[in-house]
């Protein structure tokens, strides 16, 4: 028997081992995330925000039951405040929240642009002289 033939001839005994678990995994749920327009709506206030010097960085993190745009002043401080959706209060007072650093929910609803209206610079009026 030549070297290719002893050699093929022992590749053909080899046998093949699969590994199954016998245990069913967990169903994979899904992160919330916020949809390509949120994030847009957002992200225009972000910009509108860091222009005017009073944001300066933000993290954005998905979790199994929320998920959190926080917005800060400085990277190494707590967040100013959290921008939150949460598919669970949809029905109830809306997905949307904004909470203040010490936790506080100022503003929530179902609808994002005007949850996020009470970040907005208010435009200070004053009097003028004639």
């Amino acid at each position: 028997m030549s070297e290719t033939e002893n050699g093929s001839s022992q590749e053909s005994n080899r046998a093949v081992v699969s590994v199954t678990s016998t245990q069913p995994s967990p169903p994979v749920r899904p992160l919330v995330a916020f949809n390509r327009q949120e994030l847009n709506t957002i992200l225009r206030l972000y910009g509108r925000m860091v222009a005017d010097g009073e944001w300066r960085d933000y993290a954005i993190d998905l979790m199994k039951e929320k998920a959190v745009f926080s917005v800060f002043r400085h990277t190494s401080e707590m967040p100013l405040y959290r921008i939150e959706k949460d598919p669970k209060m949809a029905r109830r007072q809306g997905a949307f929240s904004v909470v203040a650093a010490g936790g506080l929910i100022l503003k929530r609803g179902h609808d994002l642009t005007q949850v996020l209206r009470v970040l907005e610079k208010k435009k200070h009026l004053r009097v003028v002289d004639a």
